[in-house]
């Protein structure tokens, strides 16, 4: 990405207004199962040091302080992290949650045995920027665990529709390349030294049906809140249809519910 200071702030501003939009808190309700299943998968336990990057309501933070781990979570959204805060205090559980950004972590070298991001790190203006700050506050030997939505799965069909819409950014590269297996040995290269992939398949439950559901992310997730409130009328009445359209098409259920398959490509890294 080619962009000035001041492009660069104000990039981040508007991405921090994005995810500030709407409430996250209620969609992350629908992804809460991904998250849980996810953190099953991976060895945490007491001793541990974990960080949640891009953590919105911690779905990830909670499950990990639940097992016992010393847990920090740190996200763009500052209601987000005020919802994380709550979640945690309403558990009692000790969750350090910070305001701040993927690309410039306040977190020193090597501080954290094991990385995590669902669905987070992937939408960081700059990757190589994100990437380089997730294996610095890794330790040697330590785990880097991420889930990323794939360009082929629903969510990134989704997304490919908003954009036909709304263009992103000039110069930040699609977020959906983390959820490619080529993307992501490139970037992280030789900062580890195993790598493992796998596609893994998740399901938005909803009950009621696709038209309403498009209505819920109208109301609650930032970017598709956004997107309809840059557009015109007529032009925010077809985007309306295709996203209607895009959840009918996918949707196995039956009556007024919606359930849609997704997928996204989970990575599991050894810190070099």
């Amino acid at each position: 990405m080619n962009a000035t200071m001041p492009d660069l702030a104000a990039l981040k501003q508007r991405m921090k207004a994005t995810w500030e939009a709407g409430d996250f808190g209620e969609v992350a309700k629908s992804i809460e199962s991904h998250a849980e299943d996810f953190m099953a998968r991976l060895d945490v336990g007491p001793g541990n040091d974990v960080l949640d990057i891009a953590c919105g309501t911690g779905n990830l933070a909670l499950p990990a302080a639940r097992a016992g781990a010393s847990v920090v979570g740190i996200d763009l959204a500052g209601n987000l992290v005020e919802q994380a805060r709550e979640r945690a205090k309403r558990e009692g559980l000790e969750i350090r949650f910070d305001e701040g950004d993927a690309e410039a972590l306040p977190y020193a070298d090597a501080e954290f045995d094991l990385c995590v991001s669902m669905y987070g790190i992937m939408f960081a203006p700059r990757p190589e920027v994100a990437t380089t700050e997730l294996l610095r506050v890794c330790r040697p030997g330590g785990t880097i665990a991420l889930a990323n939505w794939t360009p082929e799965g629903f969510i990134g069909r989704m997304l490919k529709v908003l954009s036909g819409y709304v263009s992103p950014p000039p110069g930040v590269p699609s977020p959906l390349l983390w959820g490619q297996d080529e993307a992501v040995r490139e970037r992280l290269g030789d900062g580890v030294s195993a790598l493992v992939t796998q596609r893994v398949p998740v399901w938005f439950d909803y009950p009621f049906s696709p038209a309403d559901t498009v209505d819920f992310y109208r109301r609650y997730y930032g970017p598709v809140q956004r997107a309809f409130q840059a557009l015109s009328d007529d032009d925010a009445e077809a985007l309306d249809r295709d996203l209607v359209a895009l959840w009918s098409e996918h949707n196995t259920a039956d009556g007024d519910t919606t359930r849609v398959e997704a997928e996204y490509l989970e990575v599991v890294a050894t810190r070099a």
